[in-house]
Order: C-alpha cells, then structure tokens, then sequence
C-alpha cells in the first residue's frame, strides 16, 4: 500500500471517529452538564437534539455536496466547522448557548461523515477496497467504545469541558495528514444543483415536531405553540416527500422505496435505532445521577455493548450469506427487546453485576445478531448502482430514529416522573414555601438540587428518595415502551424476504 493511501485512511478515522466519539461522550457528559448549566430535562434533550437534528437532516446533502464540489474539500470543511463548534461547546456559560454549538457541531459532522467513507472508497479499489473499509468501520468501532470510558475520566478528574477540548488536537492531525496526504476525488457525473429545499424542508420539518414534543411536557400538548408547531413541521414533511417525488434529482430517492426489502429494512432501523437511542440516553442519566456511579463508571458500564458488537461482528457478517435475512432480522431485534426489557429490573443500588450488566449485555447481543444483515440486507435490495445513496439513506434513518425517539420518550418520562413524585411529595407534607422550592427543581428530575431548600433534614431525605423512585418508575415506563418498539421491529423483519434480490 502506498504511503499516501495509508495516510489517507489514517486521516479519515481519525476524522471520522471526532463524530462518533462525540456522539457517545455527550450522552455520559449529560448529567455533569445539567449540574453545572442548571439545566432542566428539556434543554438537557436538546443538547442531544440539536446536533442529531442537523446531521440527520443534512447528511445526505453533505453526501452529495462531496460528490459534486470534491470530497476532501468538504471533509476538510466538516472537520473544521465540527472542530470550531467543539471549541465553542467548551467555553459556554449557557444550556442555550451549548445547544446552539451543538447545533453547528450537527452541521459539521453531516459534512465529515458521508465524505470520510466517500473518500475510502476513491482512494482504494478491488480487494484493498474491502479491507480499507473493513479497518475503517473496525477503528471508529472502537474508539466509539472507548470514547465513553476516556471521556468519563475526563469529566471526573478534568472538567466536561474538556470533552469538548479534546477534539481540538486530533482535528489538527486531521487537518495536517489531509492536506499533505489526502487527493481530491468527486463524481464528474455529478452537476446538478444541491437539493436545498428539501434540505430546508426535512430540517424545519423535523426541528418543528421535536420542538413540539419537547415543550409537551411543559406546556401541554393542546398549547397553541405545540400544535401549530407539531402541525406546520408534519406539514413540511409532507411537502419534502412532495417535493422528493417531484424533483429530477432529489436528495433522497424516493424510488428505492419501490423494493419491499428496502422499505421493510428501514422501518426495521428506525424502530430499532430509536429504543436503542432512548436506551443509551437514559441508562447514563440514571447510572450517574441515581446510582451514584461516576462519570467514568457509567462510561464502562455501557463497555460491554460495543464490545459483544464488535467481537460477533465477523460472524454475524456471514449470516445472510448461510441461513438468508428473515431469520437474524427477526431474532436479533426480539433479543434486544429482552435486552431493553431487562433495564426494568434494577432499582436503587444493588450489584452492577445483577442489574445494568445482564440488560446490557443481551442487548449487545440482539444488536450484533441485526446490524450486519440488516446492513447487507439494505445494500443487497437495491441495484449496485444506487449502493452508495441507499447506504446514505438508511443512515439518515438511523439518526432520525433517535431525533425522534429522544424527543417522544421525553414525553412519557416526563409525565410519568411528575406523577410520581407528586403523589409522593403530597404525603410527605413539606411547608408550602419549601414545596414551591421543589417544584421549581423537578423539571431536572433525578438532577433536582434541594441544597437551597429551606426543610429540616429529617424531610430532606425522604424527598431526595422520593425523587429518586420517581426517576427509576418513569425509567421503566420509558424502557418499557422502547422494548416494544424493538419487538415490533423484529416483527418487521419477519416480513422481511429472506433472499433478498435488487427490484430497482
């Protein structure tokens, strides 16, 4: 291999993996977060949703924006946009103002991801292809799993913000080995515009119905500002597909969805992606804020999930080619519904061994046994010709699985939570001035800070425990629901042909 290419696949994990990595810290990084900003449950959702927001609805562009204008331009662009928002993350005094770097970092990701893998695939052919590919997904594999564990110690021992900081060098790396290594490739088919309306379309579309479902729990679903917003993004959604079906060349190809294996496979990824979302965005919340675990600990504690993915990788690979799709898209997903299922189990405290560890690792397992098949399955649907943006789109589906499910989830925990703790709080009988305190708190939930509460110590603690189980109850509910959803998803894997051949 020449020392360009190597460099060149160096450059991209790299790159790569700043996305990846940031993408599973945050998630660990959330409760530190919340105590530090004084943030509540909203804002803490929006921290996660405005970064999966943009790269969601913007990746495909970004895709494609490589294609035309040169890959390594707009990976470099990513690299840099991602990096200065990093940046900014680090030194904000606000929730609000975190929220908005985030927002940026989105935007930058949804450029350095697609054109990271694009220019793998310029840069190496034939069986040096495959293998570049192989390392490529294997290296940001791992750092994604030890992004957590590191990221962890950080926030103990450093600060959160250095989370933030720490993408600063390695985008620098990232920078030097691009501009010395990396060669310029696009697709010279390529001329038509950027499909900018429907990017503006899928954004405002999206961003309206979870800014819709964030504010439910604090306004009320029936509140003018929720309606109309849930209203005009559903609205904006409709006119995208409109729109989509009508261009000559539309961001996302609605004629992939004419193959029923490609249409089934993506109901499959955004039904399952989005519990796993909710899973791996409250299992932190709940390990740091209730269990009492460290940042670090949290971080390994969700270890076992990567690693049971990564480890079956090889052999859940080779499992369309011996017993065909149906099988694994249909027992994969009914074992991460176990898995999920398991979460209900803990309560407060008790063995990490006998509650997080047994959940964790069955979902691990489930997961490994569906996302190489499901992969194959979703490439293996359509013509070679359009591998690349059916790549693209089951992508995107991935991430807007979590957008929503963040946000939906939101709700019910919410209202489960302030159920809970009200009825709990009612029999404690705190003083009315204290009981307003409290009340000004719970809608950072298990984060509530009672230190400036005015009441004797003898109430203190039965109304932190009361917060407490109220937390752990509406954790249930949430992991309840998000088992389902990834029961209904292995119900559409049985519907799924088991050889698959291209219709399109």
């Amino acid at each position: 291999m020449p020392p360009w290419r190597r460099w060149t696949l160096v450059a991209t994990i790299i790159g790569s993996s700043l996305a990846f990595i940031d993408a599973t810290v945050v998630n660990v990084a959330l409760p530190a977060l919340q105590t530090a900003l004084h943030g509540s449950l909203t804002e803490v959702q929006w921290i996660v949703e405005a970064y999966a927001l943009f790269l969601s609805a913007l990746i495909l562009v970004g895709g494609s924006a490589g294609d035309q204008f040169g890959r390594r331009r707009l990976f470099l662009a990513g690299v840099i946009v991602f990096t200065a928002a990093s940046a900014a993350c680090g030194v904000v005094g606000s929730a609000r103002a975190l929220i908005a770097a985030r927002a940026v970092q989105g935007i930058g990701a949804a450029l350095l991801v697609p054109c990271s893998l694009a220019i793998v695939t310029a840069t190496f052919d034939g069986a040096e292809r495959g293998r570049a590919i192989g390392i490529w997904s294997g290296f940001t594999a791992i750092t994604s799993a030890l992004g957590p564990v590191g990221g962890g110690w950080f926030i103990d021992h450093v600060s959160w913000r250095a989370v933030f900081f720490l993408n600063l060098p390695l985008a620098a790396v990232v920078v030097w080995l691009t501009l010395a290594h990396v060669r310029e490739s696009r697709d010279p088919s390529r001329t038509r515009r950027i499909d900018g309306v429907g990017a503006a379309l899928a954004t405002l579309g999206l961003g309206l119905i979870v800014f819709a479902l964030l504010e439910w729990p604090r306004r009320g679903g029936s509140a003018p500002l929720v309606a109309a917003a849930l209203t005009v993004g559903l609205a904006c959604l409709v006119l995208f597909v409109v729109v989509e079906r009508r261009s000559p060349q539309p961001m996302l190809s609605l004629e992939l969805f004419r193959s029923r294996a490609f249409s089934l496979t993506n109901a499959l990824t955004l039904l399952l992606y989005g519990s796993l979302s909710i899973v791996l965005f409250l299992v932190p919340m709940n390990l740091i804020e209730v269990q009492q675990y460290t940042a670090t600990e949290a971080g390994a504690a969700l270890l076992p999930f990567p690693l049971i993915m990564f480890g079956l990788s090889r052999w859940s690979g080779g499992l369309v080619a011996r017993i065909g799709s149906r099988i694994p898209l249909t027992v994969g997903p009914a074992i991460a519904a176990v898995g999920t299922a398991l979460y209900v189990r803990p309560a407060i405290g008790g063995s990490y061994w006998t509650t997080f560890f047994p959940a964790t690792v069955v979902l691990g397992c489930g997961m490994a046994v569906t996302v190489a098949p499901l992969t194959t399955t979703v490439m293996g649907s359509v013509d070679s010709r359009h591998a690349g943006v059916a790549s693209g789109i089951n992508n995107a589906v991935s991430r807007v699985a979590g957008l929503l499910a963040i946000a939906l989830f939101g709700v019910l925990l919410a209202g489960a939570f302030r159920a809970r703790v009200d009825a709990e709080l009612d029999r404690i009988r705190v003083a009315p001035p204290a009981r307003a305190a409290i009340d000004r708190e719970l809608p950072r939930m298990a984060a509530a800070d009672l230190s400036s509460v005015s009441m004797s110590p003898a109430q203190r603690v039965p109304v932190r425990a009361s917060i407490d189980r109220a937390f752990v109850s509406a954790f249930r509910r949430v992991m309840i629901a998000a088992a389902a959803l990834a029961l209904i998803a292995s119900l559409i894997g049985a519907m799924v042909p088991s050889r698959v051949q291209s219709s399109t």
